[in-house]
């Protein structure tokens, strides 16, 4: 054995009896110690402080043996030997790091411990420290035998030694698991956790793993419902299985009761996350509306579909060509099935269309739309695209040349119709608990603003002024410019909300510098208007001619063909369907969707009835009504007839989270039954419905709780619905503002 082995295995054996001496002296303290901890407090304990003590004392065997080095050995052989020269580090070092002279001195001290091969002598075993260590272990498991065995333990060796006999002995919970298997389409593996508290994809299957000690008679998963799941015994275990559709609050009951598991004041949760539908995105083309040119025999179309679980390889793009104009309109729908390219989750869908094969005519649109389904089972969510239109502009008229030629050439502007505002409101107020207040407000503003657009379209057609920029007072050197052209909004189905009668969009229309909403209400739609005002005159173009005086510094506020065109009984209906979205404006502009939907509504009901009043409708076989049964009339009879569904407001719905607030706030007894079945019925209108029951839980399992009272006022604030605010009333007039006001009257002419 050369001399480096034999110093390897001397630190060896030093380090050997380090951690030994270690060991024994913590051994018998750690026995002791942990046997009189389970005599007094039970086996977890015990347990506990055993493993503690085992840790604390290998940690410090490791410390200790890590101070017997190479460098201790060198200074012990440098100490206890004179023949090393105070050299003993360089028989460590490796050999090719050192210069000649150095090599020489390690070679000769190697030759020396050859020749005499004594050794340090590694640490004495401590005979003291290691006898008293032992004597106080053995006072300690004399004291722990000599402790009287805890009532715990007496009642379970009592039902031990009985054999079966019934004995009152509250269960213990040993162990509980809980396995969470996803659904198979979210391509989550199952997953086993030890919380109580889970957090699952809708539609996964919990299973509840429990052991007792000693066992119950009978167990339950009760949910904040009131519904009641038994589990089932297996061997030693209690197993129970929920399919987790919707999120629950839970306790544990153990024979009927729920307090005899564990000592928690809240139940547990179960979050169910819902799958998201897909999102689509145009990606190409950039504009929703293209302009087709003459020859042109491609389109490119490129989507791409998100979805948090997967995307269906497959999507459908729906294919809409339209023909012809006015009344005389033809479509032809058609199919085509896109492939999918990238990862499931974020799938990019593209093609490429000949509008030439597809049957685009002069006048005509092309509408593609894709149609695109995620992974779930065994229900799909489906989501469509924007619709992308590709449009082939009519001819210009042949008649048509100067300003009104160049006009007709620009495509009509889109914007939002009275229907498409009602559905963004709706789909705005179902979002509001899921986004900021400042968006909220900022999206309910710009429906404001869609609806006021809409009104100033509409109101053309009863001389209504426009609420745009004051025009600057005109100049000897002003050059005249075509009047703007208003567009004519465009609804869902691609027709025109406006009466057939009033298509005459290209009239010429003053512009007033009315406010938006809240300027004066006599300016509302439907109000006796002022025209004794002063407006700007226009150049005329030819002198002499009475129609251009009259245009140029006259004050025209009906439109000479629409004014014609409509019959007295529609221009009413008309006018009250301008009053009902001047109100929708205005609650819409305050930030209050729901107050405007109402309005939003009923202005939408009179607008299809000023389109239905200008059309004829031809029936294309000959009507058969069924014949009149005389026999049932007038007898009161009611089988048959479906019932009348009251509205909220015939029902009298009240607001159930206002009245619970307003009964904690003056210590009165609040209607929780009331309140969790709100709960359940808007669970989008509470931010943390689970948060909301679980309060509600506390108060009704402790009513003379302060704090459970608060914390439930705390949840019931956030869902309250802010009211309008009120004008301040005037304060009474005070000596000073009397004097006043007696002198202003007294200076009055």
């Amino acid at each position: 054995m050369n001399v480096t082995a034999q110093l390897q295995q001397h630190v060896v054996r030093v380090r050997t009896r380090a951690r030994a001496i270690v060991l024994l002296l913590a051994t018998p303290l750690a026995a002791g110690l942990a046997l009189l901890a389970w005599r007094i407090a039970g086996l977890a304990p015990a347990v506990a402080l055993a493993v503690l003590a085992c840790g604390c004392a290998v940690l410090i065997a490791m410390r200790r043996a890590r101070g017997f080095d190479h460098s201790w050995l060198a200074r012990a052989l440098d100490a206890g030997r004179v023949d090393m020269d105070d050299s003993a580090a360089l028989l460590f070092a490796p050999p090719t790091t050192l210069p000649p002279l150095q090599q020489l001195q390690r070679e000769r001290l190697q030759a020396r411990i050859q020749a005499d091969p004594s050794m340090p002598a590694p640490t004495p075993w401590p005979a003291r420290a290691l006898a008293a260590a032992w004597v106080g272990g053995a006072l300690l498991v004399a004291a722990a035998l000599w402790w009287p065995e805890s009532a715990p333990r007496t009642a379970a060796s009592a039902t031990t030694r009985a054999s079966g006999a019934a004995v009152d002995a509250t269960p213990v919970l040993q162990s509980q698991t809980l396995e969470i298997t996803a659904p198979a389409y979210t391509g989550q593996a199952p997953r086993t956790q030890a919380e109580l508290d889970a957090q699952a994809p809708a539609g996964a299957t919990l299973r509840w793993t429990l052991r007792f000690a000693p066992q119950p008679r009978e167990l339950a998963l009760q949910l904040h419902d009131g519904r009641e799941i038994a589990f089932v015994r297996e061997d030693e275990a209690w197993v129970a299985t929920l399919p987790l559709e919707q999120s629950w609050l839970y306790r544990i009951a153990v024979d009927g009761d729920t307090d005899r598991v564990l000592a928690r004041a809240q139940p547990w949760r179960l979050d169910a996350v819902p799958d998201r539908p897909p999102e689509i995105r145009v990606r190409t083309p950039e504009a929703t509306l293209s302009t087709y040119a003459r020859g042109q025999r491609s389109w490119p179309l490129v989507f791409e579909a998100s979805d948090d679980h997967g995307v269906a390889a497959d999507a459908r793009l729906r294919i809409t060509v339209t023909r012809g104009s006015g009344e005389g309109i033809t479509f032809e729908d058609r199919v085509l099935t896109l492939r999918g390219r990238g990862d499931a989750r974020l799938t990019t869908f593209a093609t490429t269309l000949d509008p030439v094969a597809l049957g685009i005519e002069e006048g005509g649109d092309l509408v593609a739309q894709l149609e695109v389904r995620d992974t779930r089972a065994p229900t799909p969510q489906t989501a469509r695209s924007a619709s992308l239109i590709l449009r082939w502009p009519p001819p210009a008229p042949v008649d048509a040349d100067g300003l009104e030629g160049l006009a007709r050439d620009v495509l009509p502007a889109y914007f939002r119709s009275q229907r498409q505002i009602i559905i963004d409101a709706e789909a705005l107020l179902a979002e509001r608990s899921r986004i900021e207040p400042s968006a909220f407000e900022a999206r309910s503003d710009a429906l404001g603003v869609d609806q006021r657009i809409l009104r100033l379209r509409y109101g053309q057609f009863l001389g209504e002024e426009s609420e745009g920029g004051a025009r600057p007072p005109p100049t000897a050197d002003a050059e005249p410019s075509p009047p703007p052209r208003k567009p004519l909004p465009i609804d869902d189905f691609g027709q025109s909300d406006v009466p057939a009668a009033g298509h005459a969009d290209g009239e010429n229309h003053d512009d007033h510098d009315h406010d938006a909403p809240g300027h004066d209400p006599d300016h509302a739609p439907g109000a006796h208007h002022d025209h004794d005002h002063d407006h700007g005159p226009q150049d005329a173009t030819t002198f002499g001619r009475a129609e251009d005086v009259l245009s140029t510094f006259g004050h025209t506020h009906d439109l000479p063909e629409a004014a014609t065109l409509l019959d007295p009984a529609t221009r009413e209906v008309l006018r009250a369907a301008l009053g009902e979205m001047w109100q929708s404006e205005l609650q819409l502009r305050q930030h209050a969707p729901r107050a405007a939907l109402p309005y939003a509504n009923r202005a939408l009901e009179l607008i299809k009835q000023v389109q239905q009043a200008d059309r004829i409708y031809l029936a294309r076989v000959g009507s058969r009504l069924p014949p009149v049964d005389f026999s049932r009339r007038l007898g009161g009879e009611r089988a048959g007839i479906a019932p009348r569904l009251a509205s909220a407001a015939e029902a009298g719905d009240t607001d159930v989270p206002a009245v619970a607030w307003s009964a904690l706030a003056w210590n009165d007894t609040a209607d929780l039954a009331a309140l969790v079945a709100w709960a359940q019925d808007h669970p989008r209108q509470v931010d943390d419905p689970l948060a909301l029951l679980s309060a509600v839980d506390a108060l009704q399992r402790d009513p003379a709780c302060g704090a459970c009272r608060q914390a439930l006022r705390g949840q019931l604030w956030r869902v309250l619905q802010r009211p309008l605010a009120a004008p301040a009333r005037r304060l009474a007039i005070d000596p000073i503002g009397a004097r006043y006001l007696d002198a202003l009257q007294e200076d009055a002419p």
